[in-house]
């Protein structure tokens, strides 16, 4: 899962990148409004943290900017000031959430979570896929209840698989979700990935088909395989 962070304190964006990171999030750190806007324009993302006082455009005219766009991209507020005015403000343009300087790690991360189960349609952490289970928060892996050793890499691709699970899923796509700015992924290291993925999964029965020249899919299991 890719996040933009747009926050300009040099020190509490390193901890929010260092700690994002290793929840598992690829997290590119932008420190101006107007960067935070260009980033939003040329690439996708699953998660934008907005800190409101971001010079050259405020936060606010950035998230009323993506709204004007139709973007539907969750949005976490981050702010200094604990107003009313200012969540009312910030979510009638559209925010999904808000969050008050200073504040506990652990519960940005929570709501970070939520936001992104929210936008896929989920109501837990866990994913289910035949006898295939995935936990979200602890990133782990389980089918036919033993866990999987999956790499960092390997984990990425799993989950955006699992989230988008009979549908196709391009090569580009994987790499917007999974990389950072300045993250050399090519082709054919997504192959590489993929190839160790189907060789960890197949065995149980699951099944990650490639569509030729256009990406790959995790087919949906059989009627009635995996469920209690």
């Amino acid at each position: 899962m890719r996040v933009l962070l747009a926050e300009d304190d040099t020190i509490l964006a390193d901890g929010l990148c260092r700690s994002l990171r290793q929840a598992g999030y690829a997290v590119d750190w932008v420190c101006s409004g107007s960067e935070a806007d260009s980033a939003l324009i040329a690439q996708p993302y699953d998660l934008l943290i907005l800190d409101l006082g971001l010079p050259r455009l405020s936060g606010m005219e950035v998230l009323k900017q993506l709204r004007a766009r139709h973007n539907t991209l969750p949005v976490l507020i981050l702010t200094a000031a604990d107003s009313i005015e200012q969540r009312v403000r910030g979510l009638d343009l559209g925010a999904d959430d808000f969050m008050a300087k200073p504040f506990a790690l652990s519960e940005l991360e929570a709501r970070v979570r939520a936001l992104v189960r929210r936008s896929l349609g989920t109501a837990t952490n866990t994913l289910r896929h035949g006898d295939l289970i995935y936990d979200q928060a602890g990133r782990v892996a389980q089918l036919n209840g033993q866990t999987l050793e999956l790499s960092a890499r390997e984990t990425g691709l799993l989950e955006v698989l699992l989230q988008r699970a009979g549908r196709l899923v391009s090569k580009e796509q994987i790499v917007d979700h999974l990389c950072e700015w300045g993250d050399e992924v090519s082709g054919n290291a997504i192959e590489v990935y993929m190839h160790r993925l189907r060789k960890k999964l197949e065995g149980g029965g699951i099944h990650i088909a490639t569509v030729r020249g256009l990406g790959y899919c995790l087919e949906k299991p059989p009627e009635g395989v995996g469920k209690p």
